[in-house]
């Protein structure tokens, strides 16, 4: 039980960096997401993504669920780390 609960947090762990890193890329217009490795991020991260993406929709051009979409990792993350 204990392997399974640790790859879980493991595996909770690496989405949380793939998800930052897809945030932090998106600062930078001239990235092309259909070119490789960018395409695979994204199709990787953003079905995750559009479940918040239909909860909160893009405010101003600013889209705001990545921060609901990393918090709630977190707090699953730590509450399998406390098991």
């Amino acid at each position: 039980m204990y392997l399974l609960i640790n790859t879980l947090a493991t595996f909770i762990q690496i989405y949380t960096l793939l998800l930052i890193i897809r945030v932090l890329l998106t600062w930078f217009p001239t990235i092309n997401w259909y070119n490789q490795p960018f395409a695979a991020l994204s199709q990787i991260t953003d079905p995750y993504l559009n479940l918040f993406r239909k909860i909160i929709p893009p405010l101003g051009g600013m889209d705001f669920s990545p921060m609901l979409a990393i918090i709630l990792l977190q707090l699953v993350g730590g509450g399998l780390q406390g098991i």
